[in-house]
């Protein structure tokens, strides 16, 4: 899988932006706040139709306009597909593949990307949203139904809390929708745990090779790994916190409340680990998201690096660039060529950004 040209029209700052990629490695220069960020998020856009940096999709429209445009052709196959992705300020969105028009989910079936970027360096110390938010969007990378999963799973919890928030509180209708919840929320369980354990298995590898004297673990709050255990499991949590959930009028048990352990040589990574510690974790994890993705699709994903490599010590720079194999095309952003061995650069396609103009760098 390749991105062989993407257009930008009134994207952030970028007004009118055309980019081919003729090479597997490109990288973006630019000083920060040019819109360097703004091409790397708009590629994932492509895959996932949200952006990583903000909930509310107007602000992705150039100020003074009232819609943007992500034009893109993807070659898949040995084929190039052209896609186009509009929205407006009315909060329409439009979706067309070769021009005809589609839906949200064949779109996102088209683009598989991996984006690391500062933020996720930060993924171990964040918030368990923020841990949450990057095992769904890996996960529905890998199995297209996930998403609809999440949606059902979310339609219930909000009625759910809409009933507990109302005057008088239907016990029979309470019943009925943290049943509805047990059967989602056990789907959506099964699968991260699944999708942990084999990611798990990846990444340890990758770690080894940078700390050989570390072994990391990945566990869910949830101690059941079956189907009917995390039902009962589910169940038997909602009985023992029905009071509080009365108190608080709001869902407090399922799977939008659950979080991921990590470990390092079986002590808590989040308290014990030091940054270094953490970032290799991480990076590891990283990788092992790219290659899951192209084991489970038989496609390698688009690798976008955004500012990655100036947080990262020269080890994990040379092992995160050398870990990349030559079929992964990669995208990186980068205040300068500084970062780069002369070597890994005379291959490289390099683009200058400056005020969301791009250009090729001479």
């Amino acid at each position: 899988m390749k991105i062989l040209h993407l257009g930008l029209k009134n994207y952030r700052n970028c007004i009118d932006v055309c980019l081919d990629f003729s090479s597997q490695k490109t990288l973006i220069i630019g000083k920060n706040a040019q819109g360097k960020t703004n091409v790397l998020e708009s590629i994932y856009m492509l895959s996932d139709l949200k952006s990583p940096r903000t909930s509310t999709i107007t602000d992705l429209i150039k100020f003074g306009n009232d819609s943007f445009n992500i034009n893109a052709v993807i070659q898949k196959n040995g084929t190039d597909v052209e896609l186009d992705y509009s929205y407006n300020s009315d909060k329409k969105r439009e979706f067309k593949i070769n021009k005809v028009k589609s839906t949200a989910k064949d779109f996102k079936l088209t683009v598989k990307t991996v984006l690391f970027s500062t933020k996720d360096l930060l993924l171990l110390r964040g918030a368990p949203q923020d841990r949450r938010e990057w095992l769904d969007r890996a996960i529905s990378q890998i199995y297209p139904a996930y998403d609809e999963r999440l949606s059902k799973f979310e339609k219930i919890r909000v009625q759910k809390n809409n009933l507990l928030k109302s005057d008088f509180i239907d016990e029979t209708l309470l019943d009925i929708y943290n049943e509805q919840l047990i059967i989602t929320g056990a789907n959506i369980i099964y699968l991260r745990k699944k999708f942990l354990k084999e990611i798990e298995k990846i990444s340890k590898e990758k770690h080894k090779v940078i700390s050989s004297t570390e072994d990391f673990a990945l566990d869910y709050t949830c101690p059941e790994s079956e189907i009917d255990g995390i039902c009962s499991y589910l169940q038997e949590e909602l009985k023992k916190r029905r009071i509080e959930e009365l108190g608080r009028k709001q869902a407090c048990v399922g799977p939008h409340r659950d979080d991921i352990i990590f470990t390092i040589n079986n002590m808590d990574a989040v308290k014990f680990a030091s940054q270094g510690q953490q970032r290799t974790l991480v990076l590891s994890l990283k990788l092992g998201e790219l290659e899951i993705i192209k084991q489970k699709t038989g496609f390698s994903p688009i690798l976008l690096l955004d500012d990655v490599l100036a947080e990262l010590d020269e080890t994990r720079q040379n092992y995160l660039l050398k870990s990349i194999d030559n079929d992964v095309q990669t995208i990186i952003t980068s205040v300068d060529t500084l970062l780069f061995e002369e070597e890994f650069l005379r291959d490289v396609e390099i683009y200058s950004v400056d005020n969301g103009s791009v250009k090729k760098y001479k």
